[in-house]
């Protein structure tokens, strides 16, 4: 099987407006965004990947000046911003703040002019993980769940006042805990505890109930040397959460809304528990469609020049195998 890895997945318009951007037009890219109206979940992961491309280019510049009355324009034009700053930072450049004080000052003004629309709050939760020190009140404010750390909660409200549970938000807020050093730096622990706060809150119909699976993925690049990490999945506790996300937000999510990163991670988790039929259902689901995470972090090294692909084809052939010989589960998970 021809594996494709594309972050637009089955989202074929998604798919159009990204190969338009990547030759410089932007026309297509504002009549999905004008389509897309107010459903912000999907407005806020397709403007996402959008910005992912763009900033590679200032197609969203030219955009801007052909069209400086365009709500789009300007959001795509902070969404590019905060990507570049956030690049720059991976890298370590040394105009990071440079670029954090442009992206801010652009969602600010976004988050001005379109007072309902999450994607600006967003945003800044993202530039939050920048602040690796939280020298920003608005980054150390304190939770109303007691054993979580300081944080951008303040900011995460907000999103939520006008998209609950919005997935990237939340993810944000991960990165975040992820990138704190020193002193403040999050344990392991504390990242699962976030994963499991919030998919205790039972979103259904949320990708976030996904969450303490990508917490149990950072145990994986912190600690890639346990040969026993596999046998987490398999565990009560975690099996249930795995599960959870299968029959609460797979089985109830429209799919185009469950992203191709989303499906990936969940026929991980569930062919490493032995949900195997289960597995098949999500490996079907997603088609060609892969992304290379989880698989490129949890392989136990196989031979071969992608053994993340070979795990991915390995886990896939596995799971529609056994799937075939066993009858699916008439019983509801409870």
């Amino acid at each position: 099987m021809r594996l494709v890895y594309h972050p637009a997945g089955h989202d074929d318009d998604l798919r159009v407006a990204l190969e338009e951007l990547e030759a410089g037009r932007w026309l297509t890219t504002g009549k999905l965004l004008l389509d897309t109206g107010t459903h912000w979940a999907l407005r806020t992961s397709r403007t996402q990947v959008l910005a992912v491309a763009a900033a590679r280019s200032d197609v969203v510049g030219v955009w801007l000046h052909e069209e400086p009355g365009s709500y789009d324009a300007q959001v795509m034009g902070a969404r590019v911003a905060v990507e570049r700053a956030l690049r720059a930072h991976r890298q370590r450049h040394p105009g990071t703040l440079e670029l954090e004080f442009k992206a801010r000052r652009e969602v600010l003004l976004a988050a001005r002019r379109a007072p309902q629309d999450p994607v600006p709050w967003v945003c800044l939760v993202a530039l939050a993980q920048i602040d690796t020190r939280q020298l920003r009140h608005e980054h150390r404010a304190v939770p109303a769940e007691p054993m979580l750390p300081s944080g951008p909660w303040g900011l995460l409200y907000e999103v939520n006042q006008r998209d609950p549970y919005n997935r990237e938000a939340y993810h944000r807020v991960l990165q975040f805990m992820l990138a704190l050093d020193g002193p403040r730096a999050a344990s392991l622990a504390g990242i699962f505890d976030f994963g499991r706060w919030v998919a205790s809150q039972r979103p259904v119909g949320s990708p976030l109930l996904l969450l303490p699976a990508y917490a149990q993925v950072e145990q994986r690049r912190r600690s890639h040397a346990d040969p026993l990490w596999r046998r987490q999945w398999a565990q009560e506790s975690t099996l249930d959460y795995t599960l959870s996300a299968f029959y609460d937000w797979f089985r109830k999510a429209p799919a185009r809304e469950r992203s191709v990163a989303d499906l990936n991670l969940l026929a991980y988790a569930l062919w490493a528990g032995h949900q195997y039929v289960e597995a098949a259902e999500v490996f079907e689901a997603m088609g060609p469609y892969a992304a290379r995470e989880p698989w490129a972090s949890v392989h136990d090294g196989a031979a071969g020049p992608d053994p993340a692909t070979a795990l991915l084809l390995r886990a896939r052939a596995e799971s529609l195998s056994f799937a075939r010989t066993h009858r699916p589960r008439t019983r509801p998970h409870p």
